[in-house]
């Protein structure tokens, strides 16, 4: 029974995820939910920057931390190693909730496309960014990233063993296509205001750092097959042409 709760769990958490995605992308696209990215604050400039700042830092934050193998090691002392990944969406589910209903906006208008066909445009790529964030996670393991994997080898009495480091399709171009996936949705849009341009500068350069984090411990858990990944591939910026891994591995 408690085998199937673990699993009942993690799709659960799963689809809170698809939930609060779904309203995320409606959030920064200033459509169809009450409260967008772009709804004007009635506190002063000052307080509504430093309530913004803090909400990315708590994002940031929850993010980071619960993300590294020494807050895994001590965490699953509490609750169990199958339930961790799920509860470390559970939790991000609840972190982005608090962004979204408590974030300030400032809608100083930076810029605002007029034409039509750049808007279009503009619109296009925000929907590519947001779909390419499932369409990553699948090249590599999207119920392992969520939990789903876990629980579900727990609820069938079967070992769990960490993936194999590969670099299959975007991987093989560029160390971290999720991180772009994200920054285009978070950058593309015709109507930039100035709470809209925080959060997007805060995430990005949150982004920047927490990739330099995650690789430290990539090379330590992979060795050598990752340094030789940092070698062949770039961080960001794609390389379409040129020298590639020499073997196929999976990066978490």
């Amino acid at each position: 029974m408690a085998r199937t709760f673990t699993f009942l769990y993690a799709i659960l958490g799963y689809l809170g995820f698809l939930a609060i995605a779904a309203y995320f992308m409606a959030f920064l696209a200033g459509i169809l939910v009450p409260v967008t990215i772009d709804t004007p604050s009635s506190l002063p400039l000052a307080g509504a920057i430093a309530i913004d700042v803090a909400l990315i830092l708590l994002f940031a934050g929850q993010h980071s931390i619960m993300a590294r193998p020494g807050f895994k090691q001590m965490w699953t002392k509490i609750v169990p190693a199958p339930m961790e990944r799920a509860t470390y969406v559970f939790a991000s589910i609840v972190v982005l909730a608090i962004v979204m209903g408590c974030w300030q906006g400032i809608d100083i208008v930076i810029w605002e496309v007029q034409n039509p066909a750049m808007r279009t445009l503009l619109w296009a790529l925000y929907l590519i960014g947001f779909t390419m964030v499932p369409v990553v996670t699948l090249m590599i393991n999207h119920f392992d990233l969520f939990g789903l994997r876990q629980a579900w080898l727990h609820m069938k009495e079967r070992e769990y063993s960490p993936l194999p480091f590969c670099t299959p399709l975007l991987y093989s171009i560029v160390r971290h296509p999720l991180y772009l996936a994200w920054t285009a949705a978070f950058w593309f849009t015709p109507t930039m205001t100035a709470g809209h341009l925080l959060f997007a500068v805060g995430m990005t350069a949150y982004m920047g750092l927490a990739a330099i984090v995650e690789e430290r411990d990539l090379v330590e858990f992979h060795g050598d097959d990752y340094r030789e990944y940092q070698q062949t591939v770039p961080m960001f910026i794609p390389r379409l042409f040129g020298r590639k891994p020499g073997k196929e591995t999976l990066v978490a």
